[in-house]
């Protein structure tokens, strides 16, 4: 055996590979940052009912499954244009509308 066959590297697991190639094909949009830390962000009883779909000039666009949280989440949406920004390490969510769809 040569000193360059003496030990092979384990492969990557394929979760890790798929992982690093979408981060590389991502856009870097500010709607495709916030998607990618909603969840984490607002709760799982929160994305559960409402996803970011849209945004434009720091206007972000939540659709909500039911108008009880959307008008919950338009009452919140000073507080939640500010978690997003710190989760995002900047101010690039100005306002929060949300939307019955």
């Amino acid at each position: 055996m040569s000193p360059r066959s003496g030990r092979r590297r384990a492969p990557r697991p394929l979760a890790v590979a798929i992982a690093q190639l979408q981060q590389t094909l991502a856009p870097v949009t500010t709607l495709a940052r916030v998607q990618a830390c909603w969840a984490q962000t607002v709760g799982t009883a929160v994305a559960g009912a409402a996803r970011p779909t849209a945004e434009r000039d720091g206007v972000l666009t939540v659709s909500c499954e039911a108008a009880v949280w959307a008008a919950e989440l338009q009452m919140m949406g000073p507080e939640l244009a500010a978690t997003l920004n710190r989760a995002l390490g900047s101010m690039v969510v100005s306002e929060v509308r949300c939307r019955i769809g």
